[in-house]
């Protein structure tokens, strides 16, 4: 979910943090940096994850990735792709993993008391809110979780605690 300059993560506490051919990828980023003499943009980079997937399209890997990142501006940027590089764009915010079309619901609801310039903080608490009620709704989803909030000065990690009845 993005606000304004900054954008945030949740990701519930039971998913696996299988790491997604993390030498590949910084590979390639460090081959670009070499090549370019610049830093990657996150539109760049979504664009890196969505072509390795396809790579494997016949044999995919098993994950839809998210791709949120600072750009020009500190304007935020994210994505989505399916399991063979699909990019998803979106403006505000984007659902992936397990039961996320449940979850597309819920947080389409969320999304009416969401502010188009929210702050951090703000912004952490509308989307965990969110990520609260989802894993409520969804018993693989897990308990708790983490948010991730992302602005051009830092990124604040912060665990969320939920029900486990």
């Amino acid at each position: 979910m993005v606000g304004k300059n900054c954008f945030a993560i949740a990701n519930p506490r039971s998913s696996l943090h299988r790491p997604f051919r993390y030498q590949r990828l910084v590979f390639r980023h460090k081959l670009y940096q070499l090549r370019e003499e610049r830093d990657m943009k996150p539109e760049t980079f979504a664009s890196l994850v969505s072509a390795i997937l396809y790579e494997k399209r016949f044999g995919p890997y098993l994950c839809q990735p998210v791709i949120a990142g600072l750009g020009e501006d500190d304007k935020p940027f994210i994505c989505t792709m399916d399991s063979i590089g699909a990019k998803e764009l979106a403006k505000d915010f984007v659902v992936s993993g397990t039961a996320s079309e449940s979850n597309q619901i819920w947080f389409e609801i969320q999304k009416a008391s969401y502010k188009k310039c929210n702050e951090a903080e703000e912004l952490f608490e509308t989307i965990s809110q969110a990520l609260l009620s989802s894993v409520d709704r969804d018993c693989l989803s897990g308990w708790g979780g983490h948010v991730y909030v992302v602005t051009p000065n830092e990124i604040k990690e912060r665990i969320l605690k939920g029900r486990m009845d």
